[in-house]
């Protein structure tokens, strides 16, 4: 069963990783922004394999 804590980092994963692709599809992406989110994207998903 999904906790409403599991669906908000589902969610927040979901958002970096749209942020992430967006980022990537710009003229001039940025690696500094795109790491971020990486690391964010990762840390959520450490986060996620911890509750489940």
């Amino acid at each position: 069963m999904q906790t409403a804590h599991h669906s908000a980092l589902a969610a927040k994963h979901a958002v970096l990783d749209r942020q992430i692709a967006a980022e990537t599809q710009r003229p001039l992406p940025d690696a500094t922004t795109i790491a971020a989110l990486k690391k964010q994207k990762l840390l959520i998903k450490e986060e996620l394999t911890q509750i489940q």
